[in-house]
C-alpha cells in the first residue's frame, strides 16, 4: 500500500497510528514528534501519505502543513485532531489536507481516511462533506463520553 510518515508529539499516539496503518498494509517509513521535524522528515523521506497532529510544540500541524504543501502541492496529508478543533480542521482542509480523523479514533476510521486521502478524487463539495463528518464524529465521541461508567 502506501509509505507513511507519522507525526504526533505523543509517542503513544504515534504507536497507535502506526499500528493501525500497518494492520491495513501500509509501511511506516518514519516518525516525527514536532512540526519542525515533520517538515524535515517529509523532505528526507518523500512519503506517499503523512499523518499530522494539529497540536504540537515548536510548530503546530497547520504551520507544518503549510510548509509541506509549499514543498509539494500534491502531498497527501491526513490531519489528526482532538475534539473541539473544528475551525483548525476546516483550515487544514483549505490548506490542502486530504482528510482528518478525530482522536480518539477507531483503527477502521483511520484506514478509511488514509484510503480516501490516497486515492479519492477531489470533489467540489469536499470541504462541506468533511465538515459534516467532523461534526458527526464529534457528536458520537461526546455521546460515548456521556455513557462511560464513573471511575
Amino acid at each position: 500500500m502506501a509509505r507513511v510518515l507519522v507525526v504526533d508529539d505523543a509517542a503513544f499516539m504515534r504507536k497507535v497510528v502506526s499500528d493501525a496503518l500497518v494492520s491495513g498494509g501500509h509501511e511506516i517509513v518514519g516518525e516525527a514528534g514536532t512540526g519542525i521535524e515533520a517538515v524535515k522528515r517529509f523532505q528526507e523521506l518523500s512519503p506517499e501519505l503523512t499523518t499530522l497532529d494539529i497540536t504540537m510544540p515548536d510548530k503546530d500541524g497547520l504551520a507544518a502543513l503549510r510548509e509541506i504543501i509549499a514543498l509539494d502541492p500534491a502531498a497527501r496529508v491526513l490531519m489528526c485532531s482532538a475534539l473541539g478543533q473544528e475551525s483548525k480542521v476546516i483550515e487544514s482542509i483549505k490548506l490542502g489536507a486530504k482528510d482528518f480523523v478525530v482522536k480518539p479514533f477507531q483503527p477502521e476510521r483511520l484506514l478509511e481516511a488514509a484510503d480516501r486521502g490516497l486515492w479519492a478524487a477531489p470533489e467540489d463539495d469536499t470541504l462541506e462533506k468533511l465538515r459534516a463528518t467532523y461534526l458527526e464524529l464529534e457528536g458520537d465521541l461526546e455521546g460515548q463520553a456521556d455513557h462511560r461508567p464513573a471511575g
